[in-house]
C-alpha cells in the first residue's frame, strides 16, 4: 500500500484513502447537502411563487450553485479538508506535501466534483480513483490533495523502537527542555520507518537527526554510538521522563482526593455537626433532662426538698408529709 512520503523521504503515518471508504463518506456529504438543497429549493419556492420563469430559473440555478457546489467547498476550506462524510469514516483532504488545503484546493475539487460526480453520478470519480495509485480522482489531480485517512487501528500504529540494553538510561542528565516538538516528531518517524528506508539514504537521514538533537541540548554525541543507537536512546529517556511525570501527577491527585475524603469524613463526625455524632448528643439531650426531672438529682449536695418542690416517692404521697426514713441507729442512753 502506498504511503504519503515527504521531501525527506520520510514515510509519515498517513495512509491514502481507498474507494470504499471514499464513496461511503461522499454518498453521508450527498444526503446532507440534497436535504439542504430540498429545504432551500421549497423555502425559495415559497418566496417566489409571484415571480415569472425566467427569474424562477436564475434562482433556482443559484440556489444549486450555492447549496452544491458552494456548500461543499466552504465546508472544506472551513473544516481544512474535514466534511461531515469524511469526519465519520476517518478522513481528511490534504495537499500532496501533507499539509491542510486551502480555498483553492477545495474550489478546484468542487468545480471538478460537479461534473465527475453529479453529473456522472459518480462513474469518472470511480474510475479516476481505481486507476491510480493512492486512489485520487480527478479533483485531487488537478487540486493537487489527497484524501487521507486520519485513525489508524492500534495493530497497525508501529512503536519506537527500544535502544540497546546499554545506553539506557545513560542520558539522564541530558537537557530536553530545548528540542522543539517538530524534531521530536520527526525523530519519532525515522524510528519507527528506519527499517523500511534504503541503508544509505536511512543512515545520512540519521546523522542528520543527531546533530540536530545534539545542538538542540547541547551535548554532543557520545563517540562510538551509532546515531540511530543515539536517537532512540534519547527519545527512550524522554519518554521515561513523561512516564515519571504522570505517575507523580497521579499519585498528587489521588493523594490531594484522598484529604478531600478525609477532611468530609471529620466534618461529618464532629459533635455539634449534622453527622452521626452530633445527631447521638442531641438525641441524649432530652433523656438526660427527663431524668433530672423525675428527681434522679435530688441527692445531689447543696438541694432540699423545700428547693427542688412537691415531688412524688416511693409510696405515691407527698415527700414533705411523709416521715424520714428509718436510718437504723440508736442514740445512747
Amino acid at each position: 500500500m502506498s504511503e504519503l512520503v515527504t521531501g525527506d523521504a520520510v514515510v509519515l503515518g498517513l495512509r491514502p484513502a481507498k474507494l470504499p471508504s471514499r464513496a461511503l463518506a461522499v454518498t453521508i456529504d450527498l444526503a446532507v447537502v440534497g436535504a439542504a438543497f430540498v429545504l432551500v429549493s421549497i423555502g425559495l419556492a415559497v418566496a417566489t411563487a409571484t415571480l415569472d420563469d425566467a427569474a424562477l430559473a436564475a434562482v433556482s440555478v443559484a440556489s444549486f450553485l450555492l447549496v452544491l457546489v458552494g456548500g461543499p467547498i466552504a465546508v472544506e476550506t472551513l473544516s481544512h479538508g474535514r466534511s461531515l462524510g469524511k469526519l465519520a469514516c476517518g478522513l481528511r483532504v490534504v495537499r500532496d506535501d501533507g499539509g491542510p488545503i486551502r480555498f483553492r484546493h477545495a474550489l478546484v475539487r468542487g468545480a471538478v466534483g460537479v461534473v465527475e460526480i453529479l453529473l456522472t453520478l459518480g462513474v469518472v470519480a470511480c474510475i479516476a480513483s481505481l486507476v491510480s495509485a493512492r486512489g485520487r480522482r480527478l479533483g485531487d489531480v488537478f487540486a493537487g490533495t489527497l484524501v487521507v485517512r486520519e485513525r489508524v487501528s492500534a495493530s497497525r500504529a508501529a512503536a519506537v523502537p527500544p535502544p540497546p540494553p546499554w545506553l539506557v538510561g545513560r542520558f539522564a542528565g541530558l537537557d530536553l527542555s530545548g528540542v522543539p516538538d517538530s524534531l521530536w516528531l520527526a525523530v519519532r518517524q525515522y524510528l519507527t520507518r528506519m527499517h523500511q528506508l534504503d541503508a544509505r539514504v536511512g543512515g545520512a537521514m540519521a546523522e542528520r537527526l543527531a546533530g540536530e538533537l545534539a545542538g538542540r541540548t547541547g551535548v554532543p554525541m557520545p563517540e562510538g554510538v551509532p546515531a540511530g543507537a543515539y536517537l532512540a536512546a534519547v527519545v527512550n529517556e524522554r519518554q521515561a521522563r513523561d512516564a515519571r511525570r504522570m505517575f507523580a501527577a497521579a499519585q498528587e491527585s489521588a493523594r490531594e482526593h484522598g484529604a478531600r475524603e478525609s477532611g468530609a469524613r471529620e466534618s461529618a463526625v464532629r459533635p455539634g455537626g449534622s453527622g452521626e455524632s452530633g445527631g447521638v448528643a442531641s438525641g441524649w439531650a432530652p433523656v438526660v433532662s427527663g431524668l433530672v426531672a423525675e428527681g434522679f438529682g435530688a441527692g445531689a449536695p447543696g438541694r432540699s426538698a423545700d428547693a427542688e418542690g412537691p415531688g412524688r416517692g416511693a409510696g405515691g404521697a407527698d415527700d414533705r408529709t411523709s416521715p424520714p426514713a428509718a436510718t437504723g441507729f440508736a442514740p445512747p442512753a
